[in-house]
């Protein structure tokens, strides 16, 4: 691998790393806003709530993450249908989850060098190119922390704070 290409590697692993982070941030940062019973508020019978969310984000990562260069990202142990219900008893709970979703990606994504990116992966029987499949997940999460934080803004009401530019204070 030359110099340009390895160094090339390097800063989409380091962009990949940060964009999830800043993704778990903003999650993070909304979640705090509302209570464990917000958290299992369902906005409508065909929507999930924020602790669903998160819960099936945290089992798609461990799932994806787990062993991610050398096992299919949809592990046999994942029970999809399971992590669009609620059980959980308290926010440790969520969030203890939680957390073990995003250590899980953390470190997988950690030990992925530049010369990996351009090999490939198994995503349900499927193959994709490394760098692909970061992707994947991060267009897959984003997409689903936007919508954690439109409910957790939603539930938070007049008690939010903005997570990013105040509306009117751009200048």
């Amino acid at each position: 691998m030359s110099d340009i290409h390895e160094e090339l590697g390097r800063a989409v692993l380091q962009s990949a790393e940060e964009m999830f982070r800043a993704q778990k941030r903003l999650a993070d940062s909304a979640i705090r806003q509302i209570t464990f019973q917000q958290m299992q508020i369902e906005p409508d019978p065909e929507s999930n709530s924020v602790a669903v969310i998160m819960k099936h984000l945290s089992n798609a990562m461990r799932s994806r993450w787990t062993d991610f260069l050398t096992t299919d990202g949809e592990k046999p142990w994942r029970d999809r249908d399971e992590e669009f219900t609620d059980r959980y008893q308290s926010r440790e709970e969520v969030e203890r989850d939680w957390e073990a979703g995003w250590d899980t990606l953390f470190k997988s994504l950690s030990q992925i060098g530049p010369i990996d990116l351009t090999g490939n992966v198994t995503i349900r029987d499927e193959p994709e190119v490394v760098i692909g499949a970061i992707h994947r997940q991060l267009s897959h999460y984003g997409y689903h922390i936007g919508q954690l934080i439109v409910q957790c803004r939603t539930l938070a009401g007049r008690n939010w704070s903005t997570l990013t530019i105040p509306r009117s204070k751009s200048k």
